[in-house]
């Protein structure tokens, strides 16, 4: 093969940019360690008229993604635009005509990740993507390749930066959510709708990627259960200090004999354990491996530069495969079929947080229902209210299944003597 590799670029933004800089940058150790010269033929952008820096004379800027997929010259795509639809047609297009891809893009690796591997296959093409879960934090290919030889129980993972850039806020400050949000916002730290980031859709779209690749099973976004941190409360942070624990929005992945289930929620850390410790828009990832035992993936979660890094380390591996002969290989089917565990089978331990009426008896009208369900305590906080007839309740339960807790919670809304039920978490982090 030619010692020239040539990429069309999809995207001209912040990662775009970040990926022109890194190549030029960092140009002789590339070509050492490929034995290639790298050049970026063309850039597709959205406005063709608006002056940007370009890397060489060379390369040129097109609106028309035909000038990129129907090029011959153009060995490799990189993707880095965003989007699905559209993109995916782009996608789709550039591998039928034989041209490797990377991209950043985590909404279409989790929404049609299927289809584009099948495509990849079929054509030879390298399909890689390590900069869609955690940004500059390796987490893919450690996965696939360090540790390929480990069956993988649990996965736990802080992978966004917008909401534990808020949560860390609200820890150390003591300032509200809506403030921090607006303050996360003001900064570039979250979007002007940030939804998919605080409601949990976008940890759960990494979630997804994580749970297919580390148990071989063919999940969906549809099959990860997904809540947010909208609206928490300073209270349960403050309270969740008080009873050892921080409170992190986490994306939970475990498989055992009974089956997987994969969520993204807030819950209960140990303060001594190693995510608690993750601050700002810090990314980091907690994989149990059944011989490796413990291990953490620990990094920026996006950016220019980070990002643009994972993204440039995909293309060098897809100039290696070039060199070796090894294009379109790396892809494994899901050994299994996909198994979801049942709402009995998943087992954790709960927060609650309640106001209750103050008045003989309340506690054993509580009892009795957390018994029927052979659910017990590990700690129990009381306090009084603000209202004098009240009391507030902060409880962590022992480990409970998920079912014989919502039997539980929902005799708990029938009782009078409960005011309201204020939160539920849950709780990491052993019995």
């Amino acid at each position: 093969m030619e010692n020239t590799i040539t990429v069309g670029l999809l995207g001209l933004g912040t990662v775009g940019s970040g990926v022109i800089e890194i190549l030029n940058d960092h140009e002789e150790s590339i070509q050492h360690k490929t034995g290639c010269h790298v050049t970026i033929k063309t850039v597709l952008v959205h406005d063709i008229a608006k002056p940007r820096h370009l890397p060489t004379n060379t390369t040129q800027l097109t609106d028309r993604y035909q000038d990129i997929t129907e090029d011959p010259e153009i060995d490799v795509v990189v993707e880095v635009m965003g989007g699905i639809d559209h993109t995916l047609t782009i996608v789709l297009e550039a591998m039928e005509k034989g041209k490797h891809i990377v991209t950043a893009n985590k909404d279409l690796i989790a929404q049609h990740g299927a289809q584009l591997f099948e495509t990849s296959q079929r054509n030879s093409c390298d399909l890689y993507y390590e900069g869609s879960v955690a940004g500059g934090t390796p987490i893919i290919r450690p996965i696939l390749d360090g540790l390929s030889s480990d069956r993988i129980s649990k996965m736990m993972g802080i992978v966004n930066g917008t909401t534990n850039y808020i949560l860390t806020k609200m820890t150390r400050e003591g300032v509200d959510f809506d403030t921090v949000l607006k303050e996360a916002q003001d900064l570039g730290f979250a979007e002007a709708d940030p939804s998919a980031d605080i409601d949990g859709l976008d940890a759960a779209r990494k979630m997804t990627i994580l749970s297919i690749l580390g148990f071989s099973m063919p999940f969906n976004l549809e099959d990860v259960a997904v809540k947010g941190i909208r609206g928490l409360s300073l209270s349960d942070i403050k309270y969740a200090k008080q009873l050892g624990y921080s409170i992190k929005l986490i994306g939970i992945a475990d498989h055992n004999e009974t089956g997987a289930s994969v969520s993204v929620e807030p819950a209960l850390l140990p303060v001594a354990h190693p995510l608690s410790s993750v601050h700002n828009e810090y990314n980091a990832v907690y994989v149990y491996g059944d011989a490796v035992g413990e291990t953490m993936f620990y990094g920026p979660g996006a950016g220019k530069l980070p990002t643009a890094t994972a993204v440039v380390s995909d293309l060098i591996a897809v100039i290696k495969n070039l060199r070796l002969g090894t294009s379109g290989s790396a892809y494994v089917q899901p050994q299994f079929p996909k198994h979801i565990k049942t709402r009995k089978d998943q087992l954790t331990k709960k927060y609650l947080r309640l106001h209750v009426m103050d008045q003989p008896g309340m506690l054993m009208e509580l009892t009795k229902i957390f018994a029927q369900y052979g659910i017990s305590f590990d700690q129990i906080i009381q306090r009084q209210a603000d209202h004098n007839d009240e009391r507030e309740l902060m409880m962590v339960t022992h480990q409970v299944s998920e079912e014989d807790f919502d039997k539980a919670y929902n005799e708990l809304e029938a009782l009078s003597t409960i005011r309201s039920i204020d939160s539920v978490f849950r709780v990491e982090g052993g019995e």
